[in-house]
């Protein structure tokens, strides 16, 4: 296999290589968002199993935003990369902390739509996305997921380099990626159809 039709067709294959997992009572499948989601509806489906979001926000050193020194996580979950946080005083980290929270929120309340807040504890999280390019957003939502009480996180993804898989191997219970190109360049290359994903779409599909 060379690539996918779309984000339905990644799903789809993720879920064949993800069937252990059907019918658990214990598993929950949550997006990544914008991008996961769709994948990841496909493999809640295919599972019988809830679907869910993670809204992961990277908290970004000032000036050098790519630079990340944390991440924002749902029910006030932090991750903090020590080596980096502690070259910033506490107002550059303050500053950053509070735009990001509420992005954070206003993200959770469009995508949630009133459904409650997630509940991770002692659960099985396959945490789902359309991608990989350098891992750091997954290794991120993996810390999040654990940090919000997970029992075990299966890290998805449809396509990845494979020094970035082997990376989160280390992080995450499992990582499952059906198609490691040794020369990747970038995720889009492996999607026929790669439309950015709309806020409209994720919650719509969240809805379901």
């Amino acid at each position: 296999m060379t690539g996918y039709r779309d984000r339905a067709h990644a799903g789809s294959v993720l879920a064949v290589a993800l069937d252990r997992y059907r019918d658990r009572s214990d598993v929950v499948v949550l997006g990544l968002v914008r991008g996961g989601v769709p994948v990841a509806a496909e493999v809640a489906a295919a599972l019988r199993v809830p679907l869910d979001v993670l809204v992961v926000r990277k908290l970004g050193v000032p000036r050098f935003p790519e630079l990340a020194f944390g991440a924002l996580g749902p029910g006030g979950v932090q991750v903090l990369n020590p080596d980096v946080a502690r070259r910033l005083d506490r107002h550059q980290v303050e500053v950053v902390v509070a735009a990001e929270s509420a992005e954070l929120v206003r993200r959770e309340q469009r995508y949630r739509a009133g459904r409650p807040p997630l509940a991770l504890a002692g659960r099985t999280a396959i945490l789902v996305d359309d991608g990989l390019a350098t891992g750091a957003s997954a290794a991120v939502a993996v810390a999040v997921a654990r940090q919000l009480g997970a029992a075990r996180v299966v890290l998805a993804v449809p396509v990845g380099p494979p020094d970035a898989i082997t990376r989160l191997a280390g992080l995450a219970d499992e990582v499952c990626c059906p198609l490691t190109p040794a020369r990747f360049g970038a995720v889009g290359r492996y999607y026929l159809d790669f439309a950015q994903v709309s806020d409209d779409e994720v919650t719509a599909l969240l809805a379901g």
